[in-house]
This record gives structure tokens, sequence and C-alpha cells, in this order.
């Protein structure tokens, strides 16, 4: 395999999601420590639960109860839910502080209504990959990059979906693909990055971009996302780890995004060759401690 050098600088996405809790001053104080914390981006989830879930779905008990924010599975996910005003609000206080503001959409009436804001980029859940009317709607419809994760998906299923945008020339041009495993947290030795690998070797020249969107937990493993090839790195991200709800667990909390983003940088200045067989600052110690034959 002939080895990405191209080593652009990262892109981090602090995945606020949900963990909000419903509340819109929690998700503004999200924005605010995920800009100090270096992630130029922030995205959150955008469903409409009736078009997503069936009726029986909808009236089922949350899976863990511990986790609910109501009654049934519908009532916990409409709590959690912001409208499209609300939307357009966070977006507003995204570019009045110079970040970044997406979402990921999970039916297709999302992702009409989102693509109203014109963001940049929009995101494809794993769960959702396989919607074909909503990737319709943002293949056709949305101008910004389409962003989609391939957790839980066979690799026949990725094909599929990558020529689904090649039938209108835009794979290309605006499909970027995250290697991710779907679970939360993921035990290391299921994050599986050589992923990435395989992305390039049967995509590299099929897509815009390759990314890594993590579910794991430190920051480690995204480095080595970084230097295999994913320049986009998404995680969760939270104020406090121990709040209610599935994803808080495997989120990063304003300390670790903050050291991400550090550290990937770091590695972006290492990741080059040397522009000369001695560095300046090799010549130093070289005249101090290098015998002379």
């Amino acid at each position: 395999m002939k080895f990405n050098y191209d080593y652009k600088e990262p892109k981090v996405v602090a995945e606020i999601g949900c963990n909000h809790k419903g509340e819109m001053s929690i998700a503004k104080e999200l924005i605010d420590l995920a800009k100090q914390s270096g992630a130029k981006y922030v995205k959150f989830q955008k469903r409409n639960n009736k078009e997503l879930l069936t009726q029986e779905q909808y009236d089922a008990p949350h899976p863990v109860p511990k986790n609910s924010y109501g009654d049934t599975y519908g009532e916990h996910r409409e709590f959690l839910e912001f409208d499209v005003a609300q939307h357009r609000e966070l977006k507003e206080y995204c570019d009045s502080l110079g970040v970044v503001y997406s979402t990921s959409v999970w039916d297709a009436s999302s992702a009409k209504e989102m693509i109203s804001f014109n963001p940049e980029f929009l995101k494809v859940p794993s769960a959702c990959n396989n919607n074909f009317e909503m990737l319709k709607v943002l293949r056709d419809e949305f101008k910004g990059q389409v962003q989609l994760s391939i957790g839980m998906t066979t690799r026949e299923e990725v094909e599929e979906i990558v020529s689904f945008f090649e039938e209108t020339a835009q794979a290309k041009t605006r499909l970027l693909i995250y290697s991710c495993t779907s679970g939360y947290p993921v035990p290391f030795e299921d994050v599986s990055l050589l992923e990435i690998n395989w992305l390039y070797e049967n995509y590299g020249d099929r897509i815009n971009e390759i990314g890594f969107s993590g579910h794991h937990l430190g920051i480690s493993i995204d480095v080595a996302a970084y230097t295999l090839g994913a320049r986009w790195i998404e995680r969760h991200f939270t104020k406090d780890i121990t709040w209610k709800g599935t994803d808080h667990a495997a989120s990063l909390q304003a300390d670790g995004m903050r050291r991400l983003v550090r550290d990937l940088g770091a590695v972006h200045k290492a990741l080059t060759f040397k522009n000369s067989e001695i560095l300046p600052i090799e010549q130093v110690q070289r005249d101090k401690l290098k015998s002379r034959k």
C-alpha cells in the first residue's frame, strides 16, 4: 500500500449530540467549552421521532431505564430533541463564536429542515446510513459536505453508499467516510483502526475525505488514527461523564478535548521528513558530541 503522507491539519469535531440533556443553556455551555478546548467544530443531533420510530418502538420503555428522560423511549427522545428554531439559535450562537455548527440527521424530514440553514456539513450516523431516502435528500438538495459513519455496516453496504453518490458524480467532491465501531464505550480490541487503511485502499481516490469517529476511552487511539490517515477526528463531548445518558461514558470532558487537540497538533507538526540531512538543531550537537575520524 502506498502510504498517505498528505498530513493536513487535523479537524476535530466535538460531538455534543444529545449530551445537553434537553437544555439550551447546557448546549451553549458545551459549545463554549468545546471552543475553549480548541475544537473548531461542534455537532448536535436532529431527529423526527414520529418518522424515525414505529409506534411500537415509540411506546416501548427505554432499554436502559436509568438513562431514560421519559416513561417511554419516544418520550425520552422527545425530551432531548431540539426543534428547528432551537437548532437555528445554536447555529447563530456558533457563528458568533467562530465555531462551525453541524448536526447529525436521522431521517429525511430532519435532513430537509437542517439543509435550510446551509451548514458547512451534515452528518449521517451509522444507524441511518442505509436510509437512502435521506441520503437522496443530502445528495440532491444539499450543497455542503456529507459526512457518514460506517459503524455496524458491511463492506457491501459501504460500496452501495459510495456508488449511490457516484451516480451523480458527488462522492469524490462531497462524501466523507468515518471509520467507526458502534459501541459505548468501545474496547480497544474492537476499535479496528486498520479499517482506515482499507478505506484508503478501496476509496481513497473515490471519496472526498476519510475520518475517524471514536467511541473509546482516552485519546491515544485518535492520535494513531490521524497518523494512519484520518483527517477528521470526531469524539463525543460532555461536561460530566457521570450524567444520565448513553453517550456520556464514551465522551471526552473539556480537559480531555483540550489534550486531544494539543496532541494532534503536536503530531501534525512532527509528521514531516527532515529538510536536510543534518538539521540546525542537530549540527550544534554534532559539533560537540560526534567524533571526527
